[in-house]
């Protein structure tokens, strides 16, 4: 299945590139998150046509993931956990907790941008946090679990 991408996709392609993919990732996954259209020559002409005006969009959304890349590079959080004798929490400190945790402090930030590929951290200590803005946009959270007082 050929589609034309309306934005940058992560190892796929960039903003009016027609690639080939799988039937039901373009179905399921492309076309109704907007990210791509059909391959037709119907949307070809309609892409040239608007190509100025998301080629602007995309830029704006670079350019807001770049402003808050700046102020989450700056961020250090602190989350108190029930924890054990040795370290071990009673738990996790998963992606919903981080996300939580950088917004009360003052950085918008929601769990799909929080990137854990080892899992939940569970015990205590001072951890490297990666977030996921944009395609292009990587930010890095310095965390520390503490075990409660």
């Amino acid at each position: 299945m050929d589609v034309i991408l309306l934005q940058k996709v992560e190892n796929l392609g960039g903003l009016g590139d027609v690639v080939s993919v799988k039937a039901g990732y373009g179905r399921n996954f492309l076309i109704p998150k907007g990210r791509a259209v059909f391959a037709t020559d119907a949307n070809m002409a309609e892409l040239e046509g608007r190509r100025a005006e998301l080629e602007k969009e995309a830029a704006d959304k670079l350019s807001a993931a770049e402003s808050r890349k700046a102020r989450l590079d700056a961020v250090v959080i602190t989350i108190a956990c029930k924890a054990g004798d040795e370290g071990r929490l009673f738990g996790s400190v998963g992606a919903a907790d981080i996300a939580k945790a950088v917004t009360e402090a003052g950085v918008e930030l929601s769990k799909q941008e929080v990137r854990l590929p080892e899992g939940p951290f569970r015990a205590t200590g001072e951890f490297e946090v990666a977030v996921h803005l944009h395609a292009d946009v990587n930010a890095v959270i310095k965390l520390t679990v503490a075990a409660e007082a």
